[in-house]
């Protein structure tokens, strides 16, 4: 499932647009490679905040370290993946398991006027906080009127 962030004045919430859209195959990939990848991934939920200056993303990766997280923006798409580090003991096999598939997945489709270069992460408590700023010339602009 791929997202689409639309960051545009004078809008209060990004543009989040979800369905069945598939997201766009990389180079040397099927549309069917891309549905297998994605179904062997859990969806994780996602928070999106938007102010004047940028766009918060507030995204539950449980069970998700720092080293097993990858988050890369490519061809304005940003794409989070991260792999759960099971708590499981070597010896021992789990006979009951809610979690099938230890990797989440997400991808959304960003707006041109969100500043990518300037991405800032962190995670916390199975939390990663994304934020996405605006670039300058996106960002609304108060205009003073002088009296004469």
């Amino acid at each position: 499932m791929q997202d689409s962030f639309v960051a545009e004045a004078p809008r209060t919430a990004a543009n989040r647009q979800e369905g069945n859209r598939a997201q766009e195959p990389a180079r040397g990939e099927t549309r069917s490679s891309v549905a297998r990848r994605d179904a062997q991934a859990m969806t994780p939920r996602v928070d999106v905040l938007e102010d004047d200056s940028g766009i918060t993303l507030m995204v539950d990766l449980p069970g998700v370290s720092k080293e097993s997280l990858e988050i890369n923006v490519e061809n304005e798409a940003l794409v989070i993946e991260g792999t759960i580090s099971s708590a499981t003991p070597q010896a021992l096999e789990a006979t009951y398991a809610e979690i099938r598939v230890p990797r989440y997945r997400r991808s959304f489709t960003l707006s041109r006027e969100l500043d990518v270069g300037h991405i800032e992460a962190q995670l916390k408590d199975g939390v990663l906080k994304l934020r996405l700023p605006k670039h300058e010339q996106a960002k609304p602009q108060r205009i003073s009127v002088n009296v004469s």
